[in-house]
């Protein structure tokens, strides 16, 4: 009885929760349908936070969020190009006098993206305007976005973390032993790592290798940034760095990291005297989408346009789904391409990669753009393996130093559930098949050796297609092209020093690059592509992803996240190329 009413309180608060919910939708669109007129009052400051935030591409022009939906809310994400966006507006309005940057954690984005909102805050000091951050907590990357910052101050009682980059992968071949499954693993490259988790128990050589030397790229990066906005030498804050020399919060006014251990409301004083204001006296203050409807339309009139087509997340075939679907993106290049409008491409590649095909079947239609007009990619966080597979056939590739790419290879997987079937569940198959193969990719029963030579030889020719498909992009040699293959993994450093980037850059620079190439410096305005979901999408996608990582965790308790990598494995289709399927830089 206790179940069936448990049960029932469920339903009845989900109906309650629709319920209001319609009506909480009906008056925020009311709300952001009305066409406000928006202007930022004299001796303003910018307040940008993004505090406990994730950092996105893009998020919707709006001027909410989904946080009434409680639990199902999801993290609150804050648009890389809404918040460069507003940081140049408030650069060039001279009724904003200066930045209050609250930016301690982040809990998503990547080093990539943080050295692009870097740089627009380096970019907005040469105004000569203040900013000014304050924390109660820095995490790692949250601290090197604030170090720009004229002066930086912490809560007395928070913390600072600076004690360097680490990578962990979770390995998963001792589960698959005692639930008797075994994966049978097909890769071509000696350093495709994203397999391991599934054969290894450890990290293997090639892996700790490329794993160490990207880290120390990304690292270094970091540190550099922290040297010349602290004004405290190179090998001073490395050794700070390498040895976690903070350990306590005094440690980090006397190391020079912070200015002050400070309360909020004594930062905010400092702000009001950096403005002339009396004690007490109200701070005008406006924050990221408010001055983003006040900035100027940049040649809207201007029939030439560069058209940034964001390819974020994994890529997979199709329609349905997040991230890259194949036939999705092919579409809107297509349509692009036809555009007479549509002077240049540029697409920014923020993915770890994924299915082949898909990744594949976007090339084609990238390559058929490029002959038409100019083609450059722009790599975020990571543009590796088939997000590399992606940005190709680009005239010009762009990267930022900590920017990870390469990883050209692939892999395919064959999961043999026998034992599991057998010995733990007791249950046992039987076929009837017209030929030896009508039974290929069996999940109940270990592939025959003509199998597994079937296999691995699929495997090596989309390898053999991939490498096609760099060298002609790139025009390369293959012979100079494998040492650089192999599903290694770069650093945006290092790949432009092997001849996989051009350019070290981001998506602003290759926006100018593409307008140059095509001939429209002097006139052109930018459109994003594919169009944002609206409101109510959003709302939905939202709420069923969250429902579903609720009910995953309720299921398996503790090892709920693990499911959700389960989940990935058990999408596996065809021959991918991916990096590894969980992959974190802490």
């Amino acid at each position: 009885m206790k179940f069936l009413s448990n049960v029932l309180a469920v339903i009845v608060g989900l109906l309650v929760f629709w319920v209001l919910g319609f009506f909480i939708l009906g008056g925020i669109i009311a709300v952001i349908s009305a066409d406000e007129q928006v202007k930022v009052k004299e001796n303003s400051v910018l307040l940008l936070d993004l505090d406990r935030k994730a950092l996105v591409e893009r998020t919707v022009e709006d001027d909410f969020d989904l946080a009434f939906l409680g639990p199902f809310s999801g993290v609150e994400s804050v648009g890389l190009l809404q918040a460069k966006r507003a940081i140049e507006t408030a650069k060039e309005n001279e009724n904003v006098k200066g930045i209050f940057l609250k930016a301690g954690i982040f809990t998503g984005g990547g080093s990539a993206m943080y050295k692009e909102l870097r740089e627009a805050l380096e970019d907005f000091k040469e105004s000569g305007k203040f900013v000014i951050a304050y924390s109660e907590i820095y995490s790692e990357s949250g601290y090197y976005l604030s170090s720009v910052a004229d002066e930086v101050y912490m809560n007395p009682m928070g913390g600072l973390e600076f004690n360097g980059l680490a990578y962990s992968m979770v390995f998963l071949k001792r589960m698959f032993e005692k639930i008797e499954v075994e994966p049978v693993v097909f890769r071509a490259g000696d350093f495709k790592d994203a397999v391991e988790p599934f054969i290894n128990e450890s990290m293997s050589e090639e892996s700790k290798q490329q794993t160490q030397q990207y880290l120390n790229d990304l690292n270094m990066v970091m540190v550099s940034a922290v040297s010349e906005s602290r004004q405290i030498p190179l090998e001073r804050v490395q050794e700070i760095n390498d040895n976690m020399l903070v350990r306590t919060n005094q440690d980090a006014v006397d190391l020079g990291l912070v200015d002050g251990l400070w309360y909020d409301d004594q930062v905010v004083d400092l702000i009001r005297e950096k403005l002339g204001l009396e004690e007490d006296e109200d701070i005008n203050s406006i924050n990221i989408t408010r001055i983003n409807k006040t900035a100027p339309s940049k040649n809207r009139l201007s029939k030439n346009r560069i058209a940034v087509v964001f390819a974020d997340g994994e890529i997979t075939s199709g329609s349905s789904g997040d991230g890259i679907t194949s036939e999705k993106f092919m579409k809107e290049i297509r349509k692009l391409r036809k555009n007479k409008d549509i002077k240049a491409i540029v697409l920014r590649v923020n993915s770890p990669g994924g299915s082949a095909l898909a990744s594949e079947v976007i090339w084609r239609e990238l390559n058929e753009a490029k002959k038409e007009k100019p083609l450059i990619a722009s790599m975020a966080n990571y543009a590796a393996s088939g997000g590399y597979y992606l940005a190709a056939p680009a005239d010009t590739i762009l990267a930022q130093p900590n920017t990870i790419t390469g990883s050209i290879g692939v892999f395919s997987l064959w999961f043999n559930a026998e034992g599991l079937l057998n010995n733990k569940l007791g249950i046992n198959s039987d076929v009837v098949k017209t030929g030896e193969f009508s039974d290929f990719v069996s999940f109940d029963r270990a592939p025959t050796p003509r199998e597994k030579e079937i296999f691995q030889k699929q495997t090596d020719e989309v390898y053999e297609i991939f490498l096609r498909r760099v060298t002609e992009g790139r025009n390369m040699e293959k012979e100079s092209l494998l040492p650089l293959a192999s599903g290694r993994v770069w650093s945006g450093k290092e790949a432009k020093a092997n001849g996989l980037v051009d350019v070290l850059g981001g998506l602003e620079d290759a926006v100018s690059i593409a307008a140059e190439k095509a001939g429209v410096a002097e006139d052109y305005r930018v459109v994003y592509y594919p169009e944002q979901k609206g409101f109510l999408e959003t709302l939905i996608s939202e709420f069923s992803k969250e429902v579903k990582i609720a009910q995953l965790r309720w299921r398996y308790g503790i090892s709920g996240e693990l499911m959700l990598q389960m989940e990935k494995v058990k999408n596996l289709k065809g021959i991918m190329a991916r990096l590894p399927f969980e992959f974190e830089v802490r």
